[in-house]
């Protein structure tokens, strides 16, 4: 069994797909597609997800779905290049292991580059013909993005498969990740506040929620903060499928797989034993979690010795009611009652149980959560909290 584990200071997760699978040329046409004709090379392959939903599955938790087919535009590489005038380097938003992230623009109501109507814009994501992810993620996220529909996860909007090149095309997330958010120090980038964390994280945890809770389960795999993107309003939409599993069927607990996914996020019983059951997920919101109480990296080996893990570090003062208050993140002191502070600390231990047995479903994590959410904050830091939160909403755009 490979270890594939990257820490989170890689730009993304590793595989073992190899883009040399790529097939040679797409159905180019500029209609909307029901599945890309030309990443199914044959009519013997068929999505889980078509299976699945063939038995009569179609689950809906807070406006989700599974969409019976994708209903995905296909875009041909010249449409792209044009959307992105030719991937000038003005337009880059950032770069990964599957290849580079840019800025682009299509019409809005055909999703042609035309400039002649009014104009929406999009993140596309190039694989680079040399990345190790290759043509198995990119179908991962066409198969897994193509047919969920939810308000929590990342709309994905059309691909383009043609010769070596594969694109996915994104609605555009004006804040970008809640990782630049909480680390990433930069002038134009107000400390989140307390209240804007708890949105995301209930909003991340919906998204997880609904994943987990229809009967054809989907793990995730790779939960982190840098796959919690966010739009204008500060609302939470998990991103990149490429990793995502179907869950266990007939009885199992759990299916084996790679191990694959990011040093620090990853659940223990994961990493030992290539055991991926639901609830792993549900340790990595957790580690999310502690992140977003303390402001620090789940893995920073710039810390000393015995810290550099955040979990191993300070789950243990998550059990400590008088010692809980020096490991809030300073940034927020004031914002949160002594109250909210502690159940938020029950919830992140919880999560974080070393027995996937023992974690909480996400359904029960996303009401505890609304339960912190609705907790006032003491009175002499609820003006404080406020001013920093009208700031952030007036704050300049920032993207990876």
């Amino acid at each position: 069994m490979g270890n594939c584990l990257t820490s989170p200071s890689d730009a993304s997760h590793v595989s073992n797909s190899n883009p040399s699978s790529t097939p040679g040329t797409s159905n180019q046409n500029s209609g909307i597609s029901t599945f890309p004709n030309s990443a199914t090379s044959s009519s013997g392959y068929k999505s889980q997800f078509s299976e699945a939903v063939s038995e009569g599955i179609e689950e809906h938790l807070r406006n989700g779905q599974i969409l019976e087919y994708p209903n995905l535009k296909e875009f041909t590489f010249a449409d792209l290049k044009s959307a992105t005038k030719n991937f000038k380097s003005d337009t880059l938003l950032g770069e990964g292991g599957f290849g580079k992230v840019y800025k682009g623009s299509i019409d809005e109501r055909t999703f042609n580059p035309s400039k002649s109507g009014a104009m929406m814009v999009v993140a596309i994501k190039k694989l680079n013909s040399e990345s190790m992810q290759g043509f198995n993620e990119w179908k991962s996220e066409v198969d897994f993005l193509g047919r969920l529909s939810h308000p929590n996860l990342v709309k994905l909007l059309g691909f383009c498969l043609e010769d070596k090149e594969l694109l996915l095309v994104y609605e555009f997330m004006q804040k970008g990740s809640l990782e630049n958010h909480l680390f990433r120090r930069h002038p134009g980038i107000e400390p989140l506040s307390w209240k804007l964390r708890l949105k995301i994280a209930i909003g991340a945890a919906r998204g997880l929620a609904f994943l987990h809770t229809s009967d054809k389960q989907v793990i995730y795999r790779d939960f982190k903060a840098s796959n919690i993107l966010i739009d204008m309003n500060y609302n939470a939409k998990i991103s990149d499928f490429g990793l995502a599993k179907f869950g266990p069927s007939g009885g199992d607990s759990h299916v084996t797989t790679r191990v694959m996914g990011t040093y620090g996020y990853a659940a223990p019983e994961y990493i030992a034993t290539g055991h991926l059951y639901v609830k792993s997920d549900v340790y990595g919101f957790g580690v999310v979690l502690l992140e977003i109480m303390t402001g620090q990296r789940a893995l920073d080996t710039r810390r000393p010795q015995g810290q550099q893990n955040l979990v191993e570090w300070l789950k243990p003062t998550l059990q400590q009611k008088r010692k809980l208050k020096n490991i809030m993140d300073a940034r927020i002191d004031g914002q949160y009652s002594s109250k909210a502070m502690h159940l938020a600390a029950q919830i992140t231990l919880r999560c974080l149980e070393h027995d996937p047995k023992n974690r909480p479903h996400m359904k029960e994590v996303v009401e505890v959560l609304e339960q912190v959410e609705a907790m006032k904050a003491s009175r002499s830091s609820s003006r404080s909290a406020h001013s920093s939160t009208c700031r952030q909403g007036q704050q300049p755009t920032h993207h990876i």
